[in-house]
């Protein structure tokens, strides 16, 4: 294979990395409000509320989830490999984030019964959410060298759940009023609000974010033409990265469930223990900030004892954490668990992306964050289904959660194959 032409020299100054870091804290207020706390709820609870028997509205939500994550999957590929080949990586990132803004703030006029425009609008913000997120990720390999990724992801993860923290505070006057018709209107206000801080918040990120990388030698035809040739020169030569296949693999199992239990938590809490909305706010914003001190802590402990020790800790904890959920009676037990559970996810996202960016060579970062997507993006479309269908032919969610400690146990095993040294020695070469 050919060497590439990589970014250049300049080291990141702490504005921009800060600038960086902003991008987590604005895009979380997408995770936290829509997929999780807010949009999720209300698409089960009012626009689907209709269907009929227990599970139907649980069942569309997480199809529909699926297929956008299916989307988001084969569209990061040759994406990717389009924006470093015209190291674009910043213009793909504005793009998709002005999509996923504007279908956030048009999810406000989705009412009762509109359940194909609520999917659609979601779905559409879904996929250049997650884009998004592989733009914006593709940029460590050029701020920060192999060991100081993990600190400095961990300052991403963890000023992203400060965000999640102040959109949920800002969201908290619309949506504690519950699904009283007369809350109703203020309920889906809080999704333009989610918008409008998605976007104000980013402003510093597309000020100060710099992009490094170089344009590479065009190889003729069509943009989309370039994108799969470049695709089948990585694909032949992918034996020289085992251990990032081996990752991959572990990756794809472990964070689909982990995938799961962000968008079913709030679902189950209101539906399995009667939580309102103005108990899941509160709840999640407590998780948020032991999510963020779990990031910044955890992303330390990587750059001391790798990134696979890292992993490999919040795994063993997932599939308690998961087992003790299945078991779950109250509201204080639910709360403990969130705590734990929210320093354990802020954790384990941070090591994820600080392997994937000593895994990734100079000059290929976007091509190879889009595989990191894509098997995110499986993994979304595997657990939701899984889980959506093991509650409408149970009736219970707590046989779903119990199939979630199932995948971690699995991504576990799988994770063992993973030498963290060989596979950081092949990017180097």
């Amino acid at each position: 294979m050919k060497p590439l032409a990589t970014a250049t020299a300049q080291p990141a100054g702490p504005k921009e990395i800060w600038a960086w870091c902003m991008y987590d804290f604005a895009n979380s207020s997408f995770t936290t409000l829509i997929v999780t706390v807010a949009y999720s709820v209300y698409f089960v609870q009012v626009v689907a509320g209709g269907l009929g028997h227990d599970g139907a509205a649980e069942r569309v939500w997480f199809w529909g989830y699926a297929i956008s994550m299916l989307i988001a999957a084969l569209l990061a590929p040759p994406l990717g490999v389009i924006a470093d080949a015209r190291a674009a990586k910043r213009a793909f990132l504005l793009g998709s984030t002005l999509v996923c803004v504007a279908c956030t703030a048009l999810l406000a006029f989705v009412q009762a019964g509109d359940i194909w425009m609520g999917l659609i609008l979601f779905g559409l913000a879904n996929v250049a959410f997650d884009l998004g997120f592989l733009f914006c990720s593709a940029f460590l390999v050029e701020l920060a060298p192999p060991d100081k990724m993990g600190r400095i992801s961990g300052y991403g993860w963890g000023l992203g759940y400060a965000g999640g923290l102040l959109s949920l505070a800002i969201a908290y006057p619309f949506i504690s009023g519950g699904f009283a018709e007369s809350n109703l209107p203020f309920y889906r206000l809080s999704f333009a609000v989610t918008a409008a801080f998605f976007l104000v918040a980013t402003v510093p990120t597309f000020l100060f974010l710099r992009e490094r990388a170089v344009p590479q030698p065009d190889l003729g035809g069509s943009l989309w033409q370039e994108a799969f040739t470049r695709l089948a020169q990585t694909a032949r030569h992918l034996g020289r990265y085992r251990d990032l296949a081996a990752y991959l693999i572990a990756y794809l199992i472990y964070t689909d469930a982990i995938n799961t239990v962000i968008v079913a938590s709030a679902i189950f809490a209101n539906k399995v223990l009667d939580f309102s909305p103005g108990d899941l706010i509160i709840y999640f914003l407590v998780t948020q900030v032991t999510a963020g001190l779990g990031a910044v802590w955890f992303g330390q402990l990587a750059d001391r004892i790798g990134a696979k020790r890292t992993i490999n800790i919040t795994l063993l904890a997932w599939i308690a954490l998961a087992a003790c959920a299945a078991l779950v009676r109250t509201h204080a037990q639910f709360y403990a668990i969130g705590l734990v559970a929210g320093a354990v996810l802020g954790a384990n996202q941070t090591a994820s992306r600080t392997l994937l960016g000593q895994f990734t060579p100079a000059g290929r970062q976007a091509e190879f964050f889009s595989f990191f997507s894509v098997t995110g993006k499986f993994a979304a479309v595997i657990g939701p289904v899984v889980y959506g269908e093991v509650t409408a032919w149970t009736g219970s969610q707590r046989w779903a959660i119990v199939s979630m400690a199932l995948f971690f146990a699995i991504g576990l095993l799988a994770f063992r194959n993973v030498d963290e040294a060989r596979g950081i020695a092949a990017a180097q070469q």
